[in-house]
C-alpha cells in the first residue's frame, strides 16, 4: 500500500526533539522527506537525519532561530536546495518563559512573541507562495491547549499560542481557495524535555487531573500531523485539532 505521504517534503520546525521529532519521523514513516530547523541542538538533529534515512527517505538539518526572519529564510532556502520545495509545513518551534504577570519583562515578551506569532508567520510566508505555484500544500501550526484554557505564570505563553489559532483561521480564510489547507494543533500536556524538567509532583499532579489520568505523549500528537498533512486531512481547514487527554472538552 502506498504511503500517505510518499513523495512529499515536509519541513518541521524545533524539529530535534519533543513533539516536532515525533512528528519529523512519522512524516519519514508516512513517505515523505523531512527537513528540520533547531536551535542550537546539532546532535540531537543528527539522530533524528540518521532516524529519518533509516526509513528509507532523505533528510536534512540546519540551526535556525525562529525568531529571526533572515534565519527562517536561510533555512528555507538551504531545505529547498537540499530536498525541494515544501510540500507540508509543521510550525512547531516554541519555548516559554514562566513568570507571574507582573513580572514579565518586555525582553521575556518580545521573545516569546518573535519564536511563536513572528516565527510561525514568517515560516508559512516563506513556503506560501511556492505552495500556491504548484497547487496545494498543508500549514499545520503547533499551538497548546493552553490557549483554549489559560492558566497562570505562563500569560504571556497562553496569549500567544491564542494568537496562533487565530493566526491560523485567518490565513485559512486566505489560502483555502488557492489549494493550501491551513490548520492548528493544541496539544494537551505531553512528556517532552521541557516537561519532564517540571519534575515528577507535576507530572503526578496533572496526570490525576485529566480524565484519562496521564499526560500524552510525543507519538500521540504526530498522529494528528499525518492525518492533517495527508489525504485524510483534505476537509480541513481553519481548524484547531486538540489531543489532550480531555483537559478541554469543546
Amino acid at each position: 500500500m502506498t504511503a500517505p505521504l510518499q513523495g512529499k517534503i515536509a519541513y518541521v520546525t524545533g524539529g530535534s526533539r519533543g513533539i516536532g521529532r515525533a512528528s519529523a519521523i512519522a512524516f519519514a514513516e508516512a513517505g515523505a522527506d523531512v527537513a528540520i530547523c533547531h536551535l542550537d541542538d546539532e546532535a540531537e538533529a543528527r539522530t533524528l537525519v540518521q532516524a529519518v534515512t533509516a526509513r528509507g527517505r532523505r533528510g536534512f538539518q540546519m540551526a535556525a532561530d525562529m525568531g529571526e526572519v533572515a534565519q527562517i529564510n536561510a533555512f528555507t532556502a538551504a531545505a529547498e536546495a537540499a530536498l525541494g520545495p515544501c510540500d507540508i509545513l509543521l510550525n512547531n518551534a516554541g519555548m516559554n518563559i514562566r513568570n507571574p504577570f507582573g513580572e514579565i519583562t518586555e525582553a521575556e515578551f518580545d521573545r516569546m512573541v518573535a519564536v511563536h506569532l513572528k516565527g510561525m508567520f514568517f515560516m508559512a510566508q516563506a513556503v506560501y507562495p511556492g505552495m500556491v505555484a504548484r497547487g496545494g500544500g498543508r500549514i499545520i501550526n503547533i499551538a497548546s491547549q493552553l490557549a483554549l484554557k489559560g492558566s497562570p505564570g505562563i500569560v504571556t505563553y497562553c496569549a500567544v499560542k491564542a494568537g496562533i489559532i487565530g493566526f491560523t483561521r485567518a490565513l485559512a480564510h486566505e489560502a483555502g481557495p488557492r489549494g493550501v489547507l491551513v490548520n492548528a494543533i493544541a496539544p494537551g500536556p505531553v512528556e517532552t524535555d521541557l516537561t519532564r524538567a517540571r519534575g515528577p509532583e507535576w507530572k503526578a499532579r496533572i496526570s490525576a487531573s485529566l480524565p484519562l489520568g496521564r499526560i500524552g505523549q510525543p507519538e500521540e500528537i504526530s498522529a494528528t500531523a499525518v492525518l492533517l498533512a495527508g489525504p485524510g486531512g483534505s476537509f480541513y481547514t481553519g481548524a484547531c485539532l486538540s489531543p489532550n487527554g480531555g483537559d478541554v472538552m469543546h
